[in-house]
């Protein structure tokens, strides 16, 4: 296809001007370009295409722009993953973009995904610990803790930033202190 008939395309795509079966265009002095019905009908289905797909980045660009106004902490940590190299199982730590907020932790493999793949509720977590520093070959030291809930999940997390792990840590604890102070208050004035 030649670079003319393509830019007249991709303009005749933007501007959706075409309603007659065949329309000639001369660009320039060079040879006409005539569009068939199926290839207006083509542009038209690109066209809608294209502002479908512009609706979704829209939407995840809002929902990102959401997630970290409201979030209390919130960015790319490491997380033990099965995952399947060629036929094999292999449990290697894979990035996941985790939000602390609310009373909620949620999971999300992107940054920019609408719906987390998992979330846990901050009062159900009963322990917040450091753990190992471990180094991968050719990579920086990873910082590692992990996250103990009442029904016995442990999340194990890492981060090259022992300051990104710093955080987490203080954060969980204090919100796992504040849950549990509530419990006991709760629990007192309930007795009473």
């Amino acid at each position: 296809m030649s670079r003319t008939r393509r830019k007249l395309k991709r303009a005749a795509l933007m501007l959706n001007l075409f309603t007659l079966p065949r329309l000639p265009w001369v660009s320039d002095g060079e040879d006409k370009v005539e569009l068939s019905a199926a290839e207006l009908e083509s542009l038209r289905s690109e066209l809608s295409e294209l502002a479908e797909r512009e609706a979704y980045l829209k939407a995840q660009l809002e929902h990102v722009d959401e997630v970290l106004r409201s979030a209390r902490l919130s960015g790319y940590l490491f997380i033990p993953s099965l995952c399947l190299v060629n036929h094999f199982q292999v449990d290697d730590w894979l990035p996941r973009f985790v939000v602390l907020q609310g009373p909620c932790l949620f999971f999300y493999f992107l940054s920019t995904d609408l719906s987390p793949q998992d979330s846990t509720l901050v009062p159900d977590i009963v322990e917040v610990g450091t753990l190992s520093s471990y180094t991968r070959e050719f990579d920086e030291s990873h910082h590692c803790f992990y996250i103990l809930t009442r029904q016995g999940l442990r999340v194990e997390c890492s981060s090259t930033s022992k300051t990104q792990v710093n955080s987490w840590l203080s954060g969980l604890r204090h919100d796992c202190r504040s849950e549990q102070e509530k419990r006991l208050q709760n629990g007192s004035s309930q007795s009473a």
